[in-house]
């Protein structure tokens, strides 16, 4: 009796189970034990994913903040003069004059107004000098232009 037992413990994957609890085979007793807490979907994996969709949403906003930023100094890099552009403020005017960190926009044609703002106050370019229909220029234009010669 006692080589029976002995060989049924040396086939199983450990002790023998306690008499009535469920195992892998179905058995009672026999095959290894089930325990809580031991499968694919234990609480390390749900805190293993949990992580993983953390990590992706802030590389997510990472990305797409760049990829943003990029857009931005491309658009600013951009603006050249009689760009018909729009500020962060809502003004909207021509560039009569750009420097390194500062454009010029010319925001009134009758009384010739112009405001000096800072580049990155440039928040779209509403018309394109160079987006002119059949290669006119406009009548807004053709004032800057004008009045820059006569400057």
């Amino acid at each position: 009796m006692f080589e029976m037992d002995f060989q049924t413990y040396l086939a199983q994957n450990g002790p023998p189970a306690p008499p009535g609890e469920r195992t892998t085979t179905g058995e009672p007793g026999v095959g290894t034990r089930e325990g809580p807490g031991g499968g694919l979907f234990d609480g390390n994996f749900f805190f293993l994913i949990l992580l993983l969709m953390i990590v992706f949403m802030i590389m997510m906003t990472v990305m797409g903040n760049r990829r943003e930023k990029k857009k931005r100094n491309e658009m600013l890099s951009a603006i050249k003069k009689h760009d018909k552009v729009q500020t962060i403020g809502g003004v909207i005017g021509s560039i009569v004059e750009i420097k390194p960190e500062q454009v010029v926009l010319k925001v009134d044609e009758s009384s010739n107004t112009r405001i000096t703002f800072a580049r990155s106050a440039i928040q779209q370019i509403i018309k394109s000098s160079n987006s002119k229909d059949s290669g006119q220029r406009s009548e807004e234009d053709d004032g800057v232009e004008a009045e820059e010669r006569a400057a």
